[in-house]
């Protein structure tokens, strides 16, 4: 994969926020307000390691706004995170909550540190650190973390755990993402691919796109890329052509098998050397002749050097900021259909405030409940976007904006705090 540029996720996010406000006419102050997260906190925490040493982290979390409810959004543990990393998504968590309509404000957080140089043992006692060094300022009414990049379930659950512990009480609403033991919600496993399906049966009606037969590529063969695939040929009939990861990929014009490809990836490491299927890579698998892209990997992999070869009819962004500002401009004149990221991809979060909403609750729900409510959640919020799209003649993504920028200074102007 050729190597992204290195842009500001942060500058990236206000820029996007602009232009939204310019549409709406947003007003000066709000604007001011809604560029900024209300609250950063970093904190340093030592950590006592296999060999007997201490050790000292840095985490972030970042609580960008509350005006719809308790903040919400993952955690990293990964060895490059940094504030304005976490401030960016925070921000786009915000917009993903509103968009999909579900009464939280966006959240995100981090801690400084490589899980693949860690024992099981110092994952539990970072996560545990994480959370005592943060626990006054998270609650299931307050802020509300999650699984993100390379946490897990299990570390949900050691973190639930240790805030129980600090607060005397049993508060499996504190975290999602958890073990279904644990209070975890059914269909989660799936929950952002599914999403993501959900939205591109909708766009695929809007464009009179038959989707039976029609070609999908799915750039990143992680979960979400994974389960998109099987839940594309499950759900709507389309043919996977087109599978990359890390490490490379493959094409194969009759179609592959997504649960195949799944096992050999398993067994090697990459679902390069697919049998029968030709070699591709990440940068030519943007550019097929396809019906669906659904970038799965990393941000920044379509810009303005690649964006006017990009052919598929539909981007579906099941990634988080795949596409770069001047890349979606070129996307928009060239009539892609870019369903964005922060509406794309909001399954997660939708499942996410279903658990919660169950945790709340102590009543669970079957997975087919989960699944009705998650489609009827991502269609409204998709026919939202698109009404948006096509009254103010703007690409989905400054829509998709326009949408929750809107939901969310209502509530601010409403609270009365501009």
């Amino acid at each position: 994969m050729a190597e992204a540029p290195t842009l500001n996720p942060f500058k990236i996010a206000q820029k996007q926020l602009d232009k939204s406000a310019t549409k709406l006419n947003l007003d000066p102050q709000m604007h001011a307000f809604l560029r900024e997260p209300m609250r950063t906190l970093e904190v340093h925490f030592p950590v006592r390691m296999d060999d007997g040493t201490s050790k000292t982290f840095t985490g972030y979390r970042v609580q960008y706004n509350d005006a719809r409810g308790p903040t919400k959004g993952g955690l990293r543990f990964h060895p490059d995170e940094t504030m304005d990393t976490v401030k960016a998504l925070a921000a786009w968590m915000t917009w993903k909550c509103a968009v999909v309509d579900i009464p939280y404000g966006g959240g995100k957080g981090g801690v400084v540190c490589n899980p693949k140089e860690l024992s099981a043992v110092e994952l539990e006692r970072i996560a545990r650190g994480y959370i005592r060094a943060i626990g006054q300022f998270i609650g299931p009414e307050k802020d509300i973390p999650a699984p993100d990049v390379y946490t897990t379930p299990q570390i949900m659950a050691w973190m639930m755990d240790e805030f129980s512990k600090i607060t005397g009480y049993n508060a499996p609403g504190v975290i999602t993402g958890k073990p279904i033991p644990l209070g975890g919600s059914l269909g989660r496993g799936d929950a952002t691919a599914r999403g993501t399906v959900y939205t591109v049966l909708e766009a695929a009606m809007v464009l009179g796109l038959d989707l039976k037969g029609a070609t999908v590529a799915v750039q990143g063969y992680g979960n979400a890329g994974y389960f998109a695939a099987k839940l594309m040929e499950e759900l709507a009939g389309s043919k996977v052509v087109a599978l990359t990861d890390s490490r490379g990929g493959v094409y194969l014009e009759t179609g592959i098998d997504p649960d195949a490809a799944f096992e050999h990836k398993k067994a090697t490491g990459s679902v390069s050397g697919l049998t029968n299927a030709k070699a591709t890579t990440n940068d030519e698998i943007l550019e097929l002749d396809v019906d669906v892209l659904i970038p799965a990997a990393i941000e920044n992999v379509i810009t303005e050097k690649n964006a006017p070869a990009v052919k598929a009819r539909i981007i579906a962004e099941a990634a988080n900021g795949p596409t770069t500002p001047e890349a979606d401009e070129i996307l928009f004149a060239n009539g892609r259909y870019v369903i964005p990221d922060f509406l794309c991809n909001a399954g997660g979060v939708t499942v996410s405030y279903f658990e919660w909403v169950q945790n709340i609750g102590g009543f669970y729900w079957t997975l087919e409940e989960v699944h009705e409510r998650l489609k009827d959640k991502m269609t409204q919020a998709f026919n939202d976007v698109h009404r948006m799209a096509e009254e103010n003649k703007v690409d989905n993504r400054t829509a998709a904006y326009m949408v929750s920028v809107q939901r969310v200074a209502e509530a601010v102007r409403l609270r009365g705090w501009v």
